[in-house]
């Protein structure tokens, strides 16, 4: 059997559209937007509706009707003004969102996204829904590309570690070693680094350190938690929906206490 190959972008501007269309893309954005897009489809959100700038979200939100569109998202860790609500995991409850399309933007994550939306097939994942993700590649079985959100451009630890871990599940359950290119192998390093303590990791890395300085220090308790979540995110069209959940069953919700 030949070995799959496992590509990484430690940001989305490592690649571009074309490079990824027709593959099988992850997008990880630990902090925050994997894990709220995971929280709010585990808590009944009907889609999520990933755009690049406030400006598409306002017209698109404008040409929906009813009272079951909502805007979600942020800019630098804050809830853009004129939203229904931010990009804390904490706020996606199944009384806020439940039955509701969620236009969503962030600073990271939503761009990511974004660029990889003519994937072939596209999961979204975190530490949350890492073992749902790793079945659904394992069972699979074809190359794909990870796409780290990263932050602001830059390479993000608790990304590249998230990825790490990710590689690190898919290779232990191959039949054979996959082949990984020079960023998968550095993300499987990281992990192996930081793996053993992912919430400090994620305390201790730049955009989590602003998150606490912002006032958001319990979402990273949330975001480091490691398989609470047995969903799976994934696009389809334009729309990111739940596709299925891990080993067939119906989604398991967790507790997310603090």
């Amino acid at each position: 059997m030949t070995a799959i190959r496992i590509d990484l972008c430690f940001t989305p501007g490592q690649t571009d559209e074309l490079a990824l269309r027709d593959r099988a893309v992850v997008v990880i954005d630990v902090l925050r937007a994997s894990t709220t897009i995971i929280t709010a489809l585990a808590n009944g959100a009907r889609e999520i509706i990933p755009v690049a700038t406030v400006e598409s979200a306002v017209k698109i939100s404008g040409n929906l009707f009813g009272d079951v569109i909502l805007l979600g998202g942020e800019r630098n860790g804050k809830m853009i003004e004129g939203f229904n609500l931010g990009n804390s995991p904490t706020e996606y409850t199944a009384e806020r969102v439940k039955n509701k399309a969620i236009i969503f933007s962030t600073t990271n994550g939503s761009q990511a996204l974004v660029r990889a939306r003519y994937a072939r097939e596209l999961f979204v994942c975190g530490f949350v829904n890492m073992g749902a993700v790793a079945d659904a590649l394992c069972r699979g079985a074809r190359d794909f590309t990870i796409v780290c959100a990263g932050n602001n451009g830059m390479l993000s630890m608790e990304d590249s570690v998230c990825a790490g871990m990710l590689i690190a599940r898919v290779s232990a359950a191959a039949e054979s070693a996959p082949e990984l290119a020079d960023g998968a192998l550095a993300a499987r390093t990281l992990y192996r680094a930081f793996g053993r303590g992912i919430l400090k990791m994620i305390r201790t890395s730049d955009h989590g350190r602003h998150l606490q300085d912002i006032g958001f220090g319990e979402d990273l308790k949330i975001c480091g938690g490691v398989d609470t979540l047995s969903i799976l995110p994934q696009l389809d069209g334009n729309v990111i929906r739940l596709k299925t959940a891990a080993q067939g069953k119906e989604p398991a919700v967790q507790s997310q206490a603090t």
